[in-house]
């Protein structure tokens, strides 16, 4: 299904080494013609790291895609009941966001969002990006690939010799996910 005209809920969780490849991806939807609202979990739009300053990506996100970018609880809860988003995507999603989501905890920004969306029975697509994938968020995985409206951007390891339990989502294949999904279609393969 084309993004054009699409409201895309795009969320930021805190696994900052992705953010770049992932910021990309917005401006790639913003040039499809789909608006893009912007959220951010606590962390992502307070912390500061080696991989930039959380200011710069606020501005850079804002710049792109025209809007305030969501990061309240207060801001977050809203997108369901007005009808906000026709999809949401969550890139890079941690393990502690997965973990969230999958045992039904609401007390962040992210999660407060996709709950919220959640209640129109609209798809949420998981970009995975955590070092615990294959161990201590492996069974939070399983638990949402097994649950309705929930899609995955296709991933694989991080780096199998110095991090061997480690996910990472491929930036790439994040348009062609939203695309299937909004059809109700996981992509595959789903493992790369």
């Amino acid at each position: 299904m084309e993004l054009k005209d699409k409201k895309i809920g795009f969320i930021l969780t805190g696994s900052f080494c992705t953010f770049k490849n992932t910021i990309v991806q917005i401006e790639e939807l913003v040039k499809m013609g789909a608006e893009v609202i912007p959220i951010m979990s606590k962390n992502a739009y307070s912390l500061d790291t080696k991989f930039g300053k959380a200011s710069d990506f606020i501005k850079q996100i804002e710049d792109i895609t025209s809007k305030k970018i969501i990061h309240t609880i207060q801001g977050a809860e809203p997108i369901g009941p007005k009808h906000l988003t026709d999809i949401m995507i969550i890139a890079p999603a941690t393990g502690n966001t997965i973990g969230k989501l999958a045992n039904g905890i609401t007390d962040t920004p992210a999660t407060m969002a996709a709950k919220s969306h959640l209640r129109n029975g609209n798809p949420i697509v998981i970009a995975i990006s955590t070092n615990d994938g294959l161990s201590g968020s492996a069974e939070n995985i399983g638990k949402l690939l097994n649950r309705n409206n929930f899609f995955f951007v296709p991933f694989r390891q991080d780096n199998p010799i110095t991090k061997p339990r480690s996910l990472v989502f491929a930036p790439n294949y994040i348009i062609p996910t939203l695309e299937l999904a909004m059809e109700g279609e996981q992509i595959q393969p789903m493992i790369l």
